[in-house]
Formats: C-alpha cells, sequence, structure tokens
C-alpha cells in the first residue's frame, strides 16, 4: 500500500457527498477506508446517473467512493452494533455525517467511543453545527449557498438576483476541509498520543472560504459602505468570434501587455485604467471595453497575441473539451481503468503529489459490502459465524 497515510485505518460512516468525499481523498493518499453502509447501502448509489442495471452504482458514487473497502450493517441490530464497536475499537479516525444526536441515540456519541478507543480522531460533519436555531434544520448544498452569501456573489450582474452555482461546491469544499482537519489531527496525536473531535458545519465551511475577497468590504468594521463591492461588476468571461476565453489584468504589467496585444496602447495610460487601485474601481467600465476588443478576434488568435504579452488568459472549455484539453492530456490528469460490471471508467488523478510517499492510482468502488467477508475475517469472526450473520441479516455479503 502507497501514500503517505499508508496504515491509517478510517471508519466511514458518512453518506451523500460532504463525509464520502472527504474519506475518498484520505483513501487515494493511502488510508485503508472502511465504508460502513446499511444493508440496501450509501443512497448515493441510487442517485442522479446510474450507470448498471443492479441499482448498486451512480456516476456521483463512483466518484466519491473509489479506493475504499465496504461492509454492510444492521447497526441497530445489537450484533451489527457489536462489529462497529470492534471496528472503531481498530480504527484511527471516525467520520460520520448524521444529523446532530443521531450518532448518541445509537450508542456510538463522541463520549461512548472515546471509551473504546482513546486514540481515536471522531470527526462530525453537520450541515449548520450541532448548536443554534438551525442545528436540527435538514440541509443540502443549495441551503448554505443561499445562507452563507454565496448566491449572492454569483448574482445576475443587472438584476442582482442571487444565483446557485451548478456544481455541489459546499458539499465538496467542506471535504476538503474535513480532509485537512483529519491530517492535522493526525499529526498532533503524534506529538500527544491522543485522540479528539473534530466538528466541521458546511456552513461555517462556505463562510470561511468566501471571506478573503467575496467578503472584502465587511472586513473592516464600520468602513462597509465605503467600500465598494468586488462582485457587482461583469464576469471575465468574454465572447470571441469563435467561442468564449478568460483573460487577467491584475497588475500594471498584464494591463499594459493587454493594450499591446489589443494594438491599444492609449488605454495603458488612460486615467480610469492605469493604476490597480483605478482599474478596480471602475472594474465594469473595464471589463465591458475588454469585451468589446475580445470580440473582434479569434480565440486562437488572442491566446497568441496574450501569451507573448505574459497576460493570463486560457479559453472558456465546454466539459465535454476539458479532457481533451493540451495541458490535461499532457499532464495526464484524466485516469481510465476497468470496472468490475460497468466498464471502462474516467476518474481524475488524485492532485496532491508526493514525491516520497506517492498517492494510489485511482481504483474502482466497491460493491455493497463487497469487503464484508474478509473486514470479519480481520475482526476474528470465524467462517460459520460471518455465515449466521448474513443469515440473520446483520450483514450482507455480495
Amino acid at each position: 500500500m502507497t501514500g503517505p497515510l499508508s496504515g491509517v485505518r478510517v471508519i466511514d460512516l458518512t453518506s451523500v457527498v460532504s463525509g464520502p468525499f472527504a474519506t475518498m481523498f484520505l483513501a487515494d493518499q493511502g488510508a485503508d477506508v472502511i465504508k460502513v453502509e446499511p444493508l440496501t447501502g450509501d443512497i448515493t448509489r441510487r442517485s442522479r446517473q446510474a450507470v448498471d442495471p443492479t441499482g448498486q452504482f451512480s456516476a456521483l458514487f463512483i466518484s466519491t467512493n473509489r479506493g475504499k473497502r465496504s461492509i454492510a450493517l444492521d447497526i441497530k441490530q445489537p450484533e451489527g452494533a457489536e462489529i462497529l464497536r470492534r471496528l472503531i475499537a481498530r480504527a484511527d479516525v471516525l467520520v460520520q455525517n448524521f444529523r446532530p444526536q443521531v450518532m448518541e441515540r445509537l450508542g456510538l456519541g463522541e463520549a461512548a467511543v472515546r471509551t473504546l478507543n482513546p486514540r481515536l480522531i471522531y470527526v462530525s460533519i453537520s450541515g449548520a453545527g450541532d448548536s443554534g436555531p438551525y442545528a436540527e434544520k435538514r440541509i443540502y448544498d443549495p441551503i448554505i449557498q443561499g445562507l452563507s452569501g454565496f448566491a449572492d456573489v454569483q448574482a445576475e450582474a443587472k438584476t442582482r438576483r442571487p444565483q446557485m452555482i451548478r456544481t455541489i461546491v459546499a458539499d465538496k469544499t467542506t471535504s476538503v476541509f474535513t480532509a485537512q482537519a483529519v491530517a492535522s489531527a493526525l499529526y498532533a496525536r503524534e506529538k500527544t498520543g491522543k485522540g479528539q473531535h473534530i466538528k466541521i458545519a458546511m456552513l461555517d465551511v462556505m463562510i470561511a472560504y468566501l471571506w478573503p475577497e467575496a467578503m472584502m468590504q465587511y472586513t473592516v468594521v464600520g468602513k462597509e459602505a465605503a467600500a465598494s463591492d468586488p462582485n457587482a461588476r461583469p464576469d471575465l468571461i468574454f465572447q470571441t468570434l469563435d467561442g468564449y476565453m478568460t483573460v487577467g489584468t491584475i497588475s500594471d504589467s498584464e494591463w499594459q501587455g493587454f493594450c499591446r496585444a489589443a494594438e491599444r496602447p492609449e488605454l495603458a495610460e488612460d486615467k480610469r485604467f492605469n493604476t490597480p487601485g483605478v482599474r478596480s474601481a471602475n472594474a465594469a467600465e473595464r471589463i465591458t471595453l475588454m469585451g468589446e476588443i475580445l470580440g473582434k478576434r479569434t480565440t486562437a488568435d488572442w491566446l497568441g497575441r496574450l501569451d507573448e504579452a505574459d497576460v493570463p488568459c486560457a479559453p472558456v472549455l465546454r466539459r465535454g473539451e476539458v479532457m481533451a484539453n493540451e495541458q490535461v492530456v499532457a499532464r495526464g490528469l484524466i485516469s481510465e481503468f476497468d470496472h468490475p460490471g460497468i466498464g471502462r471508467v474516467r476518474q481524475p488523478r488524485p492532485a496532491a503529489e508526493f514525491a516520497a510517499t506517492p498517492a494510489r492510482a485511482p481504483s474502482p468502488a466497491p460493491v455493497i459490502g463487497e469487503h464484508g467477508r474478509e473486514i470479519l475475517a480481520e475482526l476474528d469472526y470465524g467462517e460459520a459465524e460471518i455465515g449466521r450473520l448474513a443469515e440473520s441479516k446483520v450483514v450482507r455479503l455480495p
């Protein structure tokens, strides 16, 4: 087994996206992630785009659960709960994203399992936290986009109508924060020998995520009204003669390079645009003018001109074009492999590159309970006992 987290065992009690995606990052980096599912499997096996006739896999499930081992348990049965307790006793990390108090009602709250395993890193992911008036609220990604100000950032330029971004950005950002927090807690445990409880709420994550530039005008108390809204401007997607592109002109050298590439040298000295401060203050006017200029040539023509002038630029790709992009191909960012029962699948390469402890290559997501027999054997259950547990519907074996 490879990866910087080789030897770390993670018990994954999560479902949907925020938890499974986080634990998948840990699996990519070498952790042994045991996905504990209900007998019917994680709900996302049957959501969105189904990719096999048995209902075991959706495209979403494949892309958030690769590289894990699965055991399917009925933890409401005493024997199922005992299996889970044995797993927890031998684990390094437990991650759960049930609504607040559910784990306590199951007898698996942080205080209860701490007696089983003092070194355990116990992670609780929630929507809006475990306190306050929204603690019991059912939360999905769009709810957090609305509450955090994210939808306002995306507001339509003229009407200022808030808009959702069309990907589950709150779920996925929470996953990244969670994986990073787990790594930090494991490092702290190496120094102290003690585990701890990590609480991560999607709302907390997205407010922290937005703050550096999307909330700039609220950073200095008392200066809110005087500060310009950095989002009250057109976006940086420009239509060319044959497609779309994006261009960045933050520094003086970049703006001057754009003016040279556009054969408009007078704009470099224009008092509306000749310093970073005035370019920001007049951003709407500047971006509109850039759009008019860029609309007069093809994307390829502009890319050549702007690259020569060292101005940040790129084509705006449709999703179906990303995999064939020259940079994506050159970097080998998309892997292909055979997934049993499904066929050939694509997955992105793990983003972090480790020189000494390389991450695993992407591998298939498990079928429901695929590794139940081997996991139970690791917990010292005999073959006859495993068969009895399967017949009693305490576990589901494939």
